[in-house]
């Protein structure tokens, strides 16, 4: 690859097997001849597109179109069932917010387990920390376990954990409606630092005004396929009229 190209995907396809849900009378004949039960459902059928370090790039598409398969294929969470993904750099997903986080634990203790499972060793975590609490702003509900958090407070705390340090990569998944108007705009303000510091953005969102602020191009599905990757305008045009 290109020294400036930090993600590629060639040609990339991605099947799930799925079990067809059948009734007793019709499962029983199934069983004991042998046939198969599975249904395939093409998520992604021959991506392709590229992009370089410090570009942000938006994923745009009707529901089911295959923009959070991409994100998890980038994330390593899942593998192309054919061609080939390149993702070199640090990847810090903003995919299902505190999917780490145990409810019996306190605020504090949730903090190191969520920075274990992203990859911060206890001493990084230990410099990182206050910096995390006066990002999430509930420093008093630290010592608190989560379960008694808010849906909007346990969110904050893990966008905090999240975006602690600056990544290489930074996967955004329609997850900036976290707490109230100012905090998401302090989200936001965050994510133009790590673009102003050379990160390299990969965002999800139906919000159209966001994306022409933030992204400099755009990858288009609809059902699995590629519409369109280029630039963000011509891009938008093309998304409007699958919409329409």
């Amino acid at each position: 690859m290109s020294d400036n190209i930090i993600i590629k995907a060639e040609n990339i396809s991605k099947v799930y097997n799925l079990r067809r849900q059948k009734t007793f009378k019709e499962f029983l004949p199934a069983l004991f001849s042998g046939s198969d039960t599975r249904i395939k459902l093409n998520a992604l059928s021959h991506i392709d597109f590229e992009v370089k370090k410090g570009e942000s790039l938006a994923i745009v598409g009707r529901n089911g179109s295959g923009k959070s398969t991409i994100l998890k294929l980038i994330a390593g969470v899942t593998k192309p069932s054919d061609g080939r993904i390149t993702v070199l750099g640090q990847v810090a997903p903003l995919i299902e917010l505190g999917a780490g986080f145990h409810p019996e634990l306190t605020g504090r203790e949730n903090v190191y387990l969520n920075g274990s499972i992203l990859g911060f060793k206890k001493k990084e975590i230990d410099k990182l920390y206050n910096g995390i609490v006066e990002f999430s702003e509930l420093r008093q509900f630290m010592d608190q376990p989560v379960k008694f958090y808010s849906s909007g407070m346990y969110m904050r705390l893990a966008f905090a954990v999240a975006v602690a340090e600056t990544p290489d990569i930074l996967l955004v998944d329609e997850i900036l409606a976290v707490g109230d108007t100012k905090f998401q705009e302090k989200c936001l303000r965050r994510i133009k630092e790590f673009q102003k510091e050379g990160s390299t953005m990969i965002m999800v969102s139906h919000d159209l005004n966001m994306i022409n602020e933030y992204c400099q191009k755009i990858l288009v599905l609809d059902k699995g396929k590629q519409i369109y990757f280029g630039e963000v305008e011509k891009g938008i045009d093309k998304y409007q009229q699958l919409l329409s």
